[in-house]
């Protein structure tokens, strides 16, 4: 076997719209590719794969030991954090300290978790500033 990259994260959902208004609209993720029953979020790299779930599927989704975790990498912690609590996303928990960087978590709409990190370099030069929150600033 010969594996060349990650291709993409599945997530399976209990309601495509709300989803896709979380990743794409709160998020910001953009739209690579949506038929009727999956949506690709993303543009370079692993994209966010968003299917249905069946209605009967166990739906286990918030245990960070044990479940699944999305992250992203954000330019600063703090102002994405407080633009996700503006919009009314729920953390779970917030921002801690971490010896690589910064780390909270949210909850998507199936209370998946979302971990946003911000990292900490040892050259303070590669340190991202020209992102605020999520958004070029």
């Amino acid at each position: 076997m010969n594996i060349k990259r990650v291709g993409n994260v599945i997530l399976a959902v209990k309601d495509l719209d709300k989803s896709l208004a979380f990743y794409h609209e709160v998020l910001g993720l953009p739209i690579k590719n949506q038929r009727r029953t999956w949506i690709d979020l993303g543009q370079t790299g692993a994209l966010l794969s968003l299917h249905p779930t069946s209605i009967t599927a166990d739906h286990t989704s918030n245990n960070l030991e044990g479940g699944i975790v999305v992250g992203f990498l954000v330019g600063d912690l703090k102002s994405a954090l407080d633009e996700l609590r503006s919009k009314n996303v729920r953390v779970h928990r917030d921002i801690m300290d971490r010896d690589a960087g910064k780390n909270a978590i949210v909850l998507d709409p199936d209370g998946y978790m979302v971990s946003l990190f911000e990292p900490k370099f040892e050259d303070s030069d590669k340190q991202s500033k020209g992102y605020h929150g999520f958004t070029p600033a």
